[in-house]
């Protein structure tokens, strides 16, 4: 796929899928990855920081092989060498990570490149570097056990997105059914959801749920 491509699949579906395997209730990535993508979801991030390279370079392959069979989006957060080794579509990247202009000359034009961002200052820097990045993270909008040490952004840094980002963005950070309308009438339209995916019982009808939320 082009980065256009890539990114008209950004669009399609509200919800942006991110593994969290220590929270998935013993369930593997792979499971609940063909979970996401059965309940529609077309943007999948791998993030998994602390098993061996070797672990992650396995997992990936296999997600590269499903998530092309569902005609969806695989986004490495953070190790550029691996989205590179299985033919990622693009890498996720953070502000402490190497500079989005670094990447870029790394992974090619083809790849896309999304940049967290977490207050106005950072996005209005990201909005520089438009020809560079494909879209950015807001947030984290609540409390996430999943970036603990995070500094919740709130609906005002949301709203500020709605009204000032250059790029596409997605809302991230503690969003849950009982919220996401919350979110969505603060700006946002694409949302990551970590935990209430991952941890759900039926994950198929929790990513139906949070789609319920959104056309109240």
């Amino acid at each position: 796929m082009t980065r256009q491509e890539i990114m008209e699949r950004f669009n399609e579906f509200p919800i942006y899928g991110i593994t969290a395997e220590a929270a998935s209730n013993g369930r593997k990535n792979i499971d609940v990855v063909t979970a996401m993508l059965r309940a529609g979801i077309r943007f999948i991030q791998y993030r998994e920081k602390t098993k061996s390279a070797l672990a992650r370079y396995e997992e990936c392959l296999q997600l590269r092989r499903l998530t092309r069979d569902f005609g969806a989006v695989l986004i490495i957060d953070d190790f550029v060498d691996l989205a590179l080794a299985v033919e990622a579509d693009g890498v996720h990247i953070g502000q402490e990570d190497l500079p989005p202009q670094t990447v870029r000359r790394l992974v090619g034009d083809n790849m896309v490149i999304g940049l967290s961002t977490h207050s106005p200052l950072q996005l209005a820097a990201a909005n520089k570097l438009k020809a560079v990045i494909d879209y950015v993270g807001i947030g984290p909008v609540f409390a996430t056990k999943t970036k603990a040490t995070a500094k919740p952004v709130g609906f005002d840094y949301v709203e500020y997105a709605a009204q000032n980002s250059s790029v596409p963005f997605v809302a991230i950070g503690g969003i849950k059914e009982e919220n996401i309308f919350d979110v969505w009438e603060h700006g946002a339209r694409i949302f990551a959801v970590v935990t209430d995916i991952t941890q759900a019982e039926d994950i198929e009808q929790k990513i139906q749920n949070l789609i319920k939320k959104l056309k109240k």
